[in-house]
């Protein structure tokens, strides 16, 4: 029996693809696979059965991602799963940076009490709540990944003239991006031409706090600035005293920090990216889908730690290793094979930085001692035999 536990609460939507052979539950000890959103993983201790880790979105900052690759722990997440949720949410924040909806909405409130003096006071006092259309701006789009595309292209529908930068696109973000997307060759460019930027990138070293005192210097006077990606790559301060001289007209985001709270144009949403039926749905069946198939044929996708390697069946015996990714690892492995009478019939093997994935059909008697020699191999982490 296949234990999974859930560290949250995950839309049955996505457990209930887990078969017979599984039991999954909040309350499941000692479990071979986790199901998690956004529960803290980095004080726990993990048993030497624990495999994988699925997480039902796409951010992995409460995962210890380095402690999980050095006791082979394949972690997942699920990109893309929740990206209509964002983009619904991005084109949200965009038309109340605009058209200042939120403070017209509070003023409205105000008026409580002014019985049939209120659509007088309502005409009277609207004037205060002008606000520019989207059609016809310019919006910059940084990071053409899953979300990033969809903005673009619903900024596109809406009558925008959209620029994206992302020097990592990929074949698939590009099929998806409308050809009426503008590429932008540098950040520079995005900077310097757009009315609206938005951010949809990781946050790495190189991303950390790119919107900051010296990038806003560089842009147009009275932009607006949405940041649903990751709350480091704003830089806090910077972007308030932006706002203050009056260089940035609005900062829309929804990494709130106390900072930002009471302050003039800034727009502080809730983390309402993925809180959505639909999106908590996606999560949940991406991630069962990622796990079973990983637990049951040793093929890895959308892992975050590990290269992905996926292959058909071509024998009844599967070896699953993940090793240290070093010379001559994989001559080693088949010499070792091969002095136990067990023929290679395919094999799939691919390097992720300083951890490497293999996968080989096998015919021939894999024993529990054959198992143990290839564990004995200094360059090996864990080896899997699926039958």
């Amino acid at each position: 029996m296949v234990k999974i536990k859930c560290l949250n609460k995950i839309s049955p939507v996505g457990t209930c693809r887990f078969g017979k052979n599984y039991t999954c539950g909040e309350d499941v000890e000692n479990p071979d696979a986790i199901m998690v959103r956004s529960a803290s993983m980095h004080e726990m201790e993990f048993q030497k059965n624990l495999i994988a880790i699925a997480r039902a979105g796409a951010g992995v900052n409460n995962i210890p991602l380095d402690k999980c690759s050095e006791n082979g722990i394949v972690v997942f997440n699920t990109p893309g799963a929740n990206a209509n949720a964002v983009k619904e949410l991005v084109i949200a924040a965009m038309l109340l940076s605009s058209r200042r909806i939120a403070d017209g909405i509070n003023w409205s409130q105000s008026l409580k009490g002014s019985g049939a003096d209120v659509p007088k006071l309502v005409e009277k006092g609207k004037k205060a709540f002008v606000g520019p259309e989207l059609a016809g701006k310019k919006l910059g789009v940084i990071g053409l990944g899953a979300i990033g595309t969809l903005v673009a292209n619903a900024a596109h529908s809406l009558g925008m003239e959209v620029y994206g930068y992302d020097p990592y696109l990929s074949v698939d973000a590009a099929w998806g991006l409308s050809r009426s997307i503008k590429h932008a060759r540098s950040l520079d460019e995005i900077f310097a031409f757009c009315d609206y930027i938005t951010v949809h990138v990781p946050l790495l070293d190189g991303t950390k706090n790119m919107i900051n005192e010296a990038s806003i210097a560089k842009m147009k006077d009275g932009v607006h600035i949405l940041n649903f990606a990751r709350g480091g790559l704003v830089n806090t301060g910077d972007i308030l005293a932006a706002l203050k001289a009056g260089k940035v007209a609005t900062y829309a985001t929804d990494f709130l920090e106390d900072s930002l709270l009471g302050v003039e144009n800034v727009i502080p949403v809730p983390h309402l990216g993925a809180s959505t039926p639909e999106s908590e749905d996606n999560c949940a069946r991406m991630a069962a889908c990622e796990l079973i198939e990983y637990i049951e044929n040793g093929n890895i996708s959308n892992s975050v730690n590990m290269p992905a390697v996926s292959m058909k069946r071509s024998s009844n015996t599967r070896i699953c290793l993940i090793h240290k990714n070093k010379p001559n690892t994989i001559s080693k492995l088949s010499g070792l094979l091969a002095s136990a009478d067990i023929n290679i019939e395919d094999m799939q093997s691919k390097a992720r930085d300083e951890y490497a994935y293999a996968i080989l059909d096998v015919t021939g008697s894999v024993t529990e001692e054959t198992g143990r020699h290839l564990e004995a191999l200094p360059e090996i982490i864990r080896v899997r035999v699926l039958a």
